[in-house]
């Protein structure tokens, strides 16, 4: 009976457990809807949806609700752990681009922070666009990069109860108050409609009257002037 009972349990926690996966596989596509705004072009998505259900499915493994914890929260810093985790162990970048990230980091390397796209585009000689698309790229390969401390970063350390983390957390939201009210206008709005208001980039668009891409563009732009402002300010 002892048997039986033990094997009907498992079998009931395996369902309860393929319930939860099927249930929440539209949360691994906006998990990914979501960080390709940040990524360079020519991601295999396919390759990323993969990655972001072994993260659900581990995710359904480990789940235990007597934490308290809503199963949403616990799978999305999974999913999205293993979908970055993907795009930088896999990220082929075509040879050109290589060339142009090497030319943008050696000249990033010249300036005292905050650096600008602008000074980039003119070390460079690269336009604009070209400059943000080689800093998206460089970000894959760190392993924090700024949109932790703009997204889910913030989150998890004010979950802390520990008094100096509490401490640091609300000097890193200060700094990241100030930082967001230095950028410029549009980029501003675009980082409060994308973190904030959690809206897609094609949402965005249809307020900003911009194209999908050109929001993607000006997110990432936000995301690096983010990043030097508080580099700025936190080596200071």
């Amino acid at each position: 009976m002892q048997t039986l009972a033990h094997a009907y349990a498992q079998q009931s926690q395996q369902s309860q457990r393929n319930e939860l996966i099927l249930a929440h596989l539209p949360l691994v596509r906006h998990v990914i809807g979501r960080l390709r705004a940040k990524c360079p072009r020519g991601i295999d998505l396919e390759n990323l949806e993969a990655a972001g259900v072994l993260g659900l499915v581990e995710a359904a493994n480990r789940f235990e609700p007597e934490r308290g914890t809503r199963f949403e929260t616990f799978a999305y810093m999974r999913i999205r752990g293993a979908v970055l985790d993907e795009l930088r162990r896999n990220c082929p970048l075509p040879q050109h681009l290589l060339e142009r990230i090497a030319k943008v980091r050696a000249a990033y390397k010249q300036f005292a922070p905050p650096v600008t796209v602008e000074q980039l585009a003119e070390a460079t000689g690269l336009n604009a666009d070209d400059v943000t698309e080689c800093l998206s790229a460089l970000r894959l390969t760190r392993a924090i990069s700024w949109d932790d401390i703009v997204g889910t970063g913030l989150a998890r350390a004010a979950a802390d109860e520990q008094p100096e983390r509490q401490v640091e957390s609300a000097e890193q939201k200060r700094l990241l108050g100030e930082a967001i009210a230095q950028l410029p206008e549009r980029e501003r709005l675009v980082v409060t409609l994308y973190y904030l208001e959690d809206l897609r980039l094609k949402e965005i668009g249809m307020v900003l009257d911009l194209s999908e891409s050109r929001i993607s563009r000006l997110l990432k732009t936000a995301v690096f002037n983010l990043g030097e402002f508080m580099r700025m300010r936190l080596s200071a």
